[in-house]
């Protein structure tokens, strides 16, 4: 199966600013890039710093409340909020304890939930703006390796996203999801085998794992103007796996 292509898209997203939280990995990392790329102001908020030139990177640990309101008082202003951080555990049912799904839900859930409300008050000021909660092809269906707390945490994340979007609509801030499946990312090779990666890739109709890019573009779509009619909806990044 051959490769995916360059990009053929290109977006302008001058002068509007953007908060990525995760933003120093992954997905995240890459988002950054493109909306750099595409002329944004953005920030990133971490546990790490993202060393990508022109991010303006804030370091905050999103399993802590006041770290999340320490944020805020640095970000007043914004136009997109993309929330990308996370963790993820493989373990089963019987080896997960009260402390890990607590602490796997407030990363995944509750976090996303306390920064949310904070974006909400400040694009209805500004008269509007978009927000992209990231889930997972796991909570869509079930994960081939990750543990019951991370499979439900992000069912959780798609149940957020579908009752703002409800809410928030009317003051035209639009709220999506974006599902995306296995990805090549330092998570994802910390999670698997190289055997098990090399299965996935068989498994997979499209036939390989994919890029962060492929990830990031459609974010900065549902951010774009070409998604202005487009809320409380989960796009699904998988290849053709559901």
């Amino acid at each position: 199966m051959s490769m995916k292509q360059s990009s053929n898209i290109e977006f302008n997203f001058e002068s509007k600013k953007v908060l990525v939280v995760g933003g120093s990995k992954g997905i995240g990392k890459e988002v950054c890039k493109q909306f750099i790329k595409a002329g944004a102001e953005v920030y990133c908020a971490s546990r790490t710093l993202c060393d990508l030139d022109k991010v303006k990177s804030i370091k905050c640990d999103i399993s802590k409340s006041s770290d999340i309101e320490l944020l805020f008082t640095k970000v007043r202003q914004l136009d997109y909020c993309i929330n990308v951080a996370g963790t993820n555990l493989c373990e089963k049912i019987e080896n997960i304890n009260e402390e890990e799904w607590d602490r796997v839900m407030t990363i995944n859930l509750k976090s996303f939930y306390q920064i949310c409300k904070r974006v909400v008050e400040i694009m209805k000021v500004g008269k509007g703006g978009r927000i992209v909660n990231v889930s997972s092809i796991a909570g869509r269906s079930k994960s081939l390796v990750s543990g019951v707390h991370y499979t439900s945490s992000k069912y959780g994340v798609i149940g957020l996203t579908k009752q703002l979007s409800k809410e928030v609509s009317k003051y035209n801030i639009l709220v999506n999801c974006l599902c995306p499946s296995q990805t090549i990312t330092e998570m994802l090779e910390e999670s698997m085998t190289k055997d098990e990666l090399y299965n996935l890739e068989k498994s997979i109709p499209i036939g390989r794992i994919a890029s962060t890019s492929e990830q990031a573009l459609p974010i900065l779509f549902l951010c774009s103007n070409a998604a202005s009619y487009i809320t409380g909806a989960t796009l699904d990044v998988n290849g053709g796996q559901l």
